[in-house]
């Protein structure tokens, strides 16, 4: 569930995946032991940010020219802009006008924005629902440049009912290496599904329709949503924030990650314990002011991956903030610095 209180590898447009990937920061190992959170440490603050930092589930992307798009929950998906990834400005929503077919889920707003570029445009999914409905729909917008007031909506992609045992919010598009498209998207029920795309459409693939279950909490609470998929070393892995967002203090929202060999998994965490069976390994969690760290998308930049994620400022009566963190993989699983 994704309102706003008070759901993408993205690559450099008009760069291959081959050379977009720059050697990540080297950390000492001994520095990077110090980095992984135990009982006993905490997680890392966000990185500085300035400006207009008040946003709820962002998705960034960085274009060929170096300015960084960042777009996130509310409204017609809101917009902020940066030049260096520290102050950030806000511009006009995605869309300016609202799509008409959105009101027939009830709501004028958008959710959970996942952007990427691929083919030479830029695409973002979006989810449109009311907090706590099921009636759901997963949609695709493009933009030539990616700027607000540019984009085109071209309608659901996937959508899910008040009976449906999913949740068709917080999408997430995923490009193998083979040219294969995923979409994975879900929340609660029975948790984080994963569907094929068909990259002439941006919509399901009509010779592959099954919906594959990836993550899952099939005991206790069913508290799973927002999945964020990424290969890195040969391995896939799975994003997802866990528990409850959007209560501001009151939220425990964490991200945690597993991983797979296979893009349809199973993924399994850092303890091999399976993610359709509560499985996760922490990699953000609550700590002093920044409390239910969430709603994260996956960036890779020129420095360092990227998590891009949301925070309620226990200094700021919970209000929902950015917070940035750069991600080392030398550990075989990302940690967060």
């Amino acid at each position: 569930m994704r309102p706003v209180s008070g759901k993408r590898t993205s690559r450099t447009p008009g760069t291959s995946p081959t050379s977009t990937r720059i050697a990540l920061i080297s950390i000492p190992a001994a520095v990077l032991l110090a980095l992984i959170p135990t009982a006993a440490s905490a997680y890392p603050d966000p990185g500085a940010v300035t400006g207009a930092t008040i946003v709820h589930d962002p998705t960034m992307i960085r274009t060929s020219g170096g300015r960084y798009l960042l777009y996130a929950t509310g409204g017609g998906l809101s917009y902020r802009t940066s030049t260096d990834r520290i102050a950030f400005s806000a511009g006009g929503d995605a869309f300016p006008a609202r799509p008409g077919w959105w009101s027939s889920y009830g709501t004028t707003e958008a959710w959970a924005p996942d952007i990427s570029y691929q083919g030479g445009k830029y695409l973002m999914y979006y989810a449109v629902s009311t907090f706590g409905s099921k009636k759901s729909a997963i949609a695709l917008a493009t933009s030539p440049s990616g700027l607000p007031g540019s984009w085109t909506d071209r309608g659901s992609v996937y959508t899910s009912t008040p009976s449906s045992d999913y949740n068709a919010i917080d999408p997430n598009l995923f490009v193998d290496d083979d040219g294969t498209w995923w979409l994975s998207f879900g929340s609660w029920s029975t948790g984080i599904k994963m569907i094929r795309i068909d990259p002439s459409t941006g919509k399901q693939l009509s010779s592959d329709t099954a919906r594959r279950t990836i993550a899952a909490r099939p005991t206790g609470s069913k508290a799973v949503e927002a999945p964020y998929v990424v290969k890195r070393n040969g391995y896939y892995y799975l994003f997802a924030s866990y528990d409850t967002c959007c209560a501001g203090v009151d939220s425990t929202y964490k991200v945690k990650v597993g991983r797979a060999g296979a893009v349809t998994g199973p993924y399994y965490d850092r303890n091999g314990v399976a993610m359709t069976n509560n499985g996760g390994t922490p990699v953000l969690e609550s700590h002093g002011r920044y409390i239910g760290p969430g709603g994260q998308s996956i960036m890779h930049d020129t420095d360092a991956d990227l998590i891009v994620y949301h925070y309620y400022d226990g200094n700021d009566h919970g209000a929902p903030k950015l917070g940035v963190n750069r991600l080392n993989w030398s550990s075989g699983w990302p940690i967060a610095y």
